[in-house]
């Protein structure tokens, strides 16, 4: 996703800096004219402009804050301190004036911390995580749910506009987040009720393309279930969005919706059903592989 916005700023004329844990990653970036820098410290050295695009909060918070643990924060397996600022993170390298845009799916306690250090700091902050996929990124077509202060927005706006249709300023700091959470609450369980489905259709007998195209076009149809049941039926797996990513934003939602008073059994198990695929070998995969555990056995 990171790699699409970046290329999409690049093809509208702004000079761009990038950086990835993982540095082959950046390298056909630097071929297309980014500047590739050596660490998040590095990468925002004079920009008015920081966006952000990460994995969960521990990455997060080894980026903006510069941990030491850095190089191992990934889904799951880092444990990262909080409220210090560390050497070579974005935050403490960033000029009073700019404006951090923190776009990775993340909790809102974290989120509002974040947003409290870098105004600390004098340095703008929204929390603008985004709907839409790697195609919508390629095209400037996300959505972008933004928390923070109108006056801020504005000044992000030439290069939200750039990235995405519509900037939606729905709060302060954390609203964004909550709203992502809630909004990938809603399609991880429609997608964990549809691999359910598909393994029920496969197991009945019923011809497969038929059924789903019957359930896809009536009541059940959605958005992500007529996307992703294709992809299901095909068997088609090229990620869109990953398999532990989803698990990932499922435990954050069901957190954010217990400190609402909500125990969603929902979330947890849909979770599950994600967790089993990662587990099975669909880790690398979309999420349309969370149906392979489900499906008949040949």
């Amino acid at each position: 996703m990171g790699a699409g916005m970046a290329r999409r700023l690049l093809d509208n004329g702004f000079p761009v800096t990038v950086w990835n844990r993982n540095p082959a990653r950046s390298a056909a970036l630097g071929d297309a004219g980014a500047r590739v820098a050596t660490d998040p410290a590095d990468a925002v050295n004079g920009a008015d402009v920081v966006i952000a695009m990460l994995s969960d909060d521990d990455a997060s918070r080894a980026v903006w804050l510069g941990q030491a643990s850095l190089g191992q924060a990934s889904l799951g397996q880092a444990s990262l301190g909080q409220g210090s600022l560390g050497q070579g993170g974005a935050l403490a390298a960033m000029r009073a004036g700019a404006v951090g845009i923190e776009c990775s799916t993340l909790t809102r306690d974290w989120t509002v911390a974040l947003a409290g250090e870098a105004q600390a700091r004098g340095v703008g902050f929204l929390d603008a995580p985004v709907t839409g996929s790697r195609i919508q990124a390629a095209g400037g077509a996300l959505r972008f749910l933004v928390g923070g202060d109108a006056a801020t927005l504005d000044r992000a706006r030439p290069v939200l506009d750039v990235l995405g249709s519509e900037s939606f300023l729905l709060g302060p700091s954390g609203s964004g987040a909550t709203l992502k959470l809630i909004n990938n609450f809603l399609c991880g369980v429609q997608v964990a009720s549809l691999a359910e489905a598909m393994g029920a259709i496969e197991r009945s007998g019923l011809d497969v393309k038929t059924a789903v195209g019957l359930l896809t076009s009536g009541a059940p149809g959605s958005p992500i279930v007529g996307a992703v049941s294709g992809r299901m039926v095909d068997r088609a797996y090229d990620p869109h969005f990953l398999v532990p990513l989803m698990a990932k934003d499922l435990a954050y939602a069901a957190q954010a919706l217990e400190a609402f008073g909500i125990t969603s059994d929902l979330a947890v198990a849909a979770r599950a059903r994600f967790d089993a695929a990662a587990g099975q070998g669909f880790a690398d995969h979309d999420i349309a592989a969370v149906v392979e555990p489900l499906r008949k056995v040949e």
